[in-house]
């Protein structure tokens, strides 16, 4: 059975912290990179058992789950140092079977090709989803129609649908008038995000297109410039702020 309350306290603490929600979301903030050494040192130095924790999910059926070392931790090393949240920044592992998967508010996949879900874990991730739980998923080139099609799967009474650009989701901590950024360049398209949403909120979002989790890398990875990888990073804090909040 699910249990919400990592998710509800999650929500109370980040309540706290960004109330009033609109004036804190528009605040000019600041473009610092992560200091990975020194934000983990400081983590094993103070650990707050009640920090936030986000895990990559291992996926199966072909893709490379693992594709991108460096973007999580740098993403959540950038939470660390442009907001308040309190934050785990030691990246988890999970599998959707996984007992620990409730544990976690907020779930990020990311990689190149397939990825599909047998009826246990479609079964598994629909009641984690309904109980309070978000998946994000960054195509990183090449899963659009396998994992749509599982999108689809996996919640059949649902229509998939393109999340609108006056969606909260772009909105509510950073601004992003236009929708998702470009990062990086995959069939010239237009970057799109497309949600599965149960009772007025996305639980499952899918962004195609856009590649942020390449943003998240080491600057070295990609040779990004900094203002396409903090636009990267901005995109993940409005998912999870979304995510948490909404």
């Amino acid at each position: 059975m699910y249990n919400p309350l990592p998710r509800i306290v999650a929500v109370m603490l980040l309540g706290l912290l960004l109330l009033p929600l609109s004036s804190y979301a528009q605040r000019p903030r600041g473009q610092r990179m992560p200091d990975l050494a020194r934000i983990n040192a400081a983590q094993a130095d103070n650990p707050n058992p009640s920090a936030l924790r986000v895990a990559r999910l291992h996926y199966f059926g072909g893709g490379d789950w693992y594709w991108g070392a460096s973007a999580l931790p740098n993403f959540l090393g950038y939470l660390r140092e442009n907001t308040d949240y309190p934050v785990d920044t030691s990246e988890h592992e999970i599998t959707i079977m996984d007992p620990e998967l409730f544990r976690y508010p907020f779930l990020f996949a990311t990689g190149h090709g397939m990825i599909s879900f047998s009826t246990e874990e479609k079964e598994r991730l629909r009641q984690y989803l309904v109980g309070g739980g978000f998946l994000f998923v960054n195509d990183s080139y090449g899963m659009d129609r396998a994992f749509r099609k599982e999108m689809a799967e996996l919640f059949p009474e649902r229509e998939v649908l393109e999340v609108p650009f006056d969606h909260p989701l772009y909105h509510c901590f950073y601004d992003f008038p236009n929708g998702p950024p470009k990062i990086h360049e995959h069939d010239n398209k237009p970057p799109r995000g497309y949600a599965v949403i149960l009772n007025g909120r996305v639980v499952l979002y899918f962004l195609v297109e856009s590649d942020i989790g390449d943003g998240w890398e080491d600057a070295q990875v990609h040779n990004d410039p900094p203002e396409k990888r903090n636009e990267a990073f901005r995109m993940g804090v409005n998912i999870l702020t979304y995510a948490l909040l909404y």
